[in-house]
């Protein structure tokens, strides 16, 4: 079957794109306004700040192996579809949570200890890294359900990745509108150029417009997403043939590839890896920039949302050119690529301790170079599961495990290793900011490039599960390995 035949209608791929875009809005804001939000904004010391967000990291990392797991396992609600059920789950439970953890405390002032403001913030940020997940791993884990052509998948996660610029577009616009509100009251002496705790409403009507706007698109997604197309839409397009005289041999059914398979499989733990420095860089460069742009460049909060808005637009102009390229290089090389433009974004950064209007320039290299690697590294890990799409799930759950983990333990170093202890930034600020910025692009991306070289070696393929086939005649069929 072509590549043609075998991809979804555009309506199809444009719907099942629109699953993540509330998670994408979350995100956004979660990395890159939630220490600068917490820290800045209400005043609460770099490790209680750092902590909230690892209880996130830590909660969202125990759920997401769980929630695959169990997303393969149950059949879901009647014929709407295991991995719509669970999507739905995850995002109600967004909903409810989100935007408690954007608004103040309620009864709290500069005088609480800020022990009790953990305490009220953990529970709503562990609800709604649960839903998160939840439609996190649904979503992922429909791409080898829709689609099984390897150019289609990679098409469907460009698509989505996409959706995903898109969404932290909307993020860095409405925030960039919203300072752009407040600069113009005037008449206000209490609001300056900085952070403070003025900035508690910007941040309150920011979490709650991105919920309106992702309760519509993640409406849309289950009025428009059919689970289990892909198999439905290749009985269709197959052309219907008279019945032979002579039967032909089926191919035996293989038996479920289980998670005990995908642990004992070399290729799990390389694309683990790989997808955990990818995040790394991401979600990383993503949680400091504003701390970067703040303390180190010492911008105005304005650029909190106009930088962030750059990466994304040259994140998105490189997404509508990923197929094609991946194509014509192939994945490794082309996430190679996405690397290169992440070390020069590190280089940059690293000489030019003065940046100005610089920045931008550095902005779309760095935006660039994390559209391109995440792309691949999800395309990669599609690439894993293959037809093992009843577990694909946990593959999912496992890799992103790993990355949420991985996250929240170096945020929370970060923090810990921070030279300042109170809301105001010394002068050691300036420089600390500034190295987190390329230790966290460059530093990452030589591990990241060492792994991809193992893959060039040993390419992603099943090597070491041997399905156990009733019925089969001879030994013949059992001497390989799946490929």
């Amino acid at each position: 079957m072509s590549d043609e035949q075998q991809a979804l209608p555009a309506f199809r791929r444009l719907s099942y794109a629109m699953g993540h875009f509330l998670n994408d809005l979350c995100a956004s804001m979660w990395f890159t306004y939630l220490l600068v939000y917490y820290h800045s904004v209400l005043g609460f010391q770099n490790a209680y700040a750092g902590v909230l967000l690892l209880a996130g990291q830590i909660a969202d990392g125990i759920c997401t192996p769980l929630i695959g797991y169990e997303s393969d396992r149950t059949p879901g609600c009647g014929a709407y579809g295991k991995r719509k059920t669970w999507h739905l789950v995850g995002t109600l439970s967004v909903l409810v949570s989100f935007p408690f953890i954007f608004s103040p405390c309620p009864g709290c002032d500069k005088g609480t200890p800020q022990w009790v403001g953990l305490t009220y913030y953990i529970p709503f940020i562990v609800i709604f890294q649960f839903g998160w997940a939840a439609t996190q791993i649904s979503h992922l884990s429909l791409i080898p359900e829709l689609v099984s052509c390897e150019h289609a998948r990679v098409e469907l996660t460009a698509y989505r990745y996409a959706f995903t610029v898109m969404a932290n577009i909307t993020v860095y616009a409405v925030a960039w509108l919203l300072f752009h509100f407040q600069a113009g009251q005037e008449e206000d002496p209490s609001i300056t150029d900085s952070l403070g705790f003025f900035d508690i409403p910007v941040f309150r009507t920011l979490a709650v417009s991105v919920l309106a706007i992702g309760a519509v698109f993640s409406l849309l997604f289950h009025l428009g997403t059919k689970e289990g197309g892909r198999g439905l839409q290749e009985a269709e397009s197959e052309p219907r043939e008279q019945q032979p005289l002579i039967p032909r041999v089926q191919a035996p059914p293989t038996s479920p590839l289980s998670w005990k398979h995908w642990l004992k499989e070399p290729a799990f733990y390389q694309v683990a890896f790989l997808y955990m420095s990818t995040r790394l860089i991401v979600n990383l460069s993503q949680t400091y920039i504003s701390m970067y742009l703040t303390n180190s460049l010492m911008l105005p909060k304005k650029f909190i949302a106009t930088i962030p808005l750059v990466m994304y637009l040259s994140g998105f102009a490189s997404s509508l050119v990923m197929k094609p390229l991946s194509k014509f290089l192939g994945k490794s090389m082309t996430y190679f690529l996405g690397i290169l433009l992440i070390l020069g974004f590190s280089c940059w950064v690293l000489l030019e301790s003065k940046m100005g209007q610089l920045v931008y320039g550095s902005a779309v290299l760095l935006g660039a170079g994390s559209a391109t690697i995440l792309v691949m590294s999800l395309s990669m890990t599609a690439e894993l599961i293959g037809e093992h799409t009843q577990s694909g799930a946990f593959v999912y759950g496992a890799m992103s495990f790993t990355d949420k983990v991985a996250n929240g333990l170096a945020v929370m170093a970060i923090q810990l290793l921070h030279p300042c202890h109170t809301q105001v930034c010394c002068s050691a600020c300036v420089w600390y900011y500034h190295d987190v910025m390329v230790i966290v692009t460059g530093g990452v991306a030589i591990p990241a490039a060492l792994c991809l070289c193992t893959i060039l070696i040993w390419p992603i393929r099943i090597r070491h599960y041997l399905p156990s086939i009733a019925g089969l005649m001879g030994s013949g069929c059992s001497q390989g390995a799946i490929n």
